[in-house]
Parts: structure tokens; C-alpha cells; sequence
């Protein structure tokens, strides 16, 4: 990972455009499960995430699951390769809840950083399911240059719009993460990058969840 200075100013702004996390109902959502979840890793597949360069923690509380990427940049400009604009990376996981509780995923919180020269562009875009129910409708956030700074979106599910795992069902969650690049009319000799990390190494993606008891 590239080291570059970062201001604090330019991540304040943005923190300050995010939505706040919706605050969950009595009528529409339980308490996590007391006992602790289990997620396992089955596959990591993309050119944003090579093998050992993604990692998958669950909170202690069962309230979210983070993912944490130490190689996942696209670039442009400079010495970059003409597919570096586009970097992507899929990862199948299998949640083991704990009997009588299904989990939807409420939100999402992306994190990372970005040196973005004068007239390039940099964008994000994710979507997840779980295995064999709808995708979730993929959606994407834009930075333009120039910009220097780390970088926060975070992403919102409507309490009624939650897709929980059907009760008593084994199915697998599907992650879908894509970075991309624009070089647009910034000076091809300097590099423009965007990354799922920071400068430190300290950044995690953060998934929400929403618990929901099953029929007795």
C-alpha cells in the first residue's frame, strides 16, 4: 500500500454527507443471538482480493462481521497496466447462526483511501445475497480529483426491504465488491488510485446485521 499524507479534512466532509444508520424497531428486528456466530470463508476470487489478502471477523456482540483487504487498489496513469483501472473480488462465506435465529444484512460500511489527481475519478460499488434469493441492487459512490484523503460510504437497507436467510435453511452469503479508476483528463504520467485500506493498514469494511427469532 502506498504511503501518502492524508488531511483530516477532506474524510470529515464526507462523514458528514453519510446517512446515520436507521435505529432498529421492537417490531421489526430482535436482539442478536447470545451465543457467538461462526462465519467461514469458502471461496475469495478476484483480481482485488489474490489469495491471503482478505480476512472475515465477526463482532463479539453478533451485532456485524467485518472484512479486512491489504491488497485490494485499482490505479491509473503513470506506469499502471491498462486493466489496473478495474480491480473486483467475490467472497463466498457460510454464516453459522445459532439455532432459532436467521440474519439479514442491514447496511454497510466501506472504508479506504484514494490519491485521485485533478480530472481523474475514482468509484465503489457492492452489492450482496444470499445464495439462490435476489441480488441485492448493486450500488456504486463516486469521488472526483483531486483528492488525497481516506474515504467512507456507507449504505442503507429500509427495515421493510431486509431479505433474511430463510428459517432452517443452509444457504451461502455472497459478497460482491468493485473498485474502478478513471484517468479522464488528468496528466497521464501521475498515478491516480483508489483502495479498500488505508495508508496504515487499519481499515475494515463493516457489515451490519439484522436478527430476526424463527418460528418455534
Amino acid at each position: 500500500m502506498r504511503k501518502l499524507t492524508a488531511s483530516a479534512a477532506g474524510l470529515a466532509a464526507l462523514a458528514l454527507a453519510l446517512p446515520a444508520a436507521p435505529a432498529a424497531s421492537a417490531e421489526t428486528a430482535d436482539s442478536p443471538p447470545p451465543d457467538q456466530i461462526l462465519i467461514d470463508v469458502l471461496t475469495v476470487n478476484g483480481s482485488g482480493c489474490s489469495a491471503g489478502t482478505a480476512a472475515v471477523a465477526s463482532a463479539s456482540d453478533n451485532t456485524a462481521f467485518t472484512v479486512t483487504y491489504s491488497d485490494y487498489l485499482a490505479q491509473t496513469g503513470g506506469n499502471s497496466s491498462p486493466t489496473d483501472f478495474r480491480k473486483n473480488c467475490q467472497i463466498n462465506l457460510r454464516v453459522h447462526v445459532p439455532q432459532g435465529f436467521t440474519y439479514a444484512i442491514a447496511g454497510a460500511d466501506y472504508r479506504g483511501f484514494a490519491h485521485l489527481q485533478p480530472g481523474a475519478t475514482g468509484m465503489e460499488q457492492a452489492s450482496y445475497y444470499h445464495q439462490g434469493l435476489s441480488d441485492t441492487a448493486s450500488v456504486s459512490h463516486t469521488i472526483k480529483g483531486g483528492y488525497s484523503d481516506n474515504w467512507q460510504f456507507s449504505d442503507r437497507t429500509d427495515v421493510a426491504e431486509l431479505v433474511y436467510k430463510p428459517c432452517g435453511e443452509e444457504r451461502n452469503f455472497n459478497i460482491n465488491t468493485e473498485l474502478r479508476v478513471y484517468r479522464g483528463s488528468s496528466d497521464p504520467a501521475k498515478t491516480s488510485f483508489m483502495a479498500f485500506d488505508s495508508a496504515d493498514g487499519s481499515v475494515k469494511t463493516t457489515y451490519h446485521f439484522a436478527w430476526k427469532e424463527c418460528p418455534a
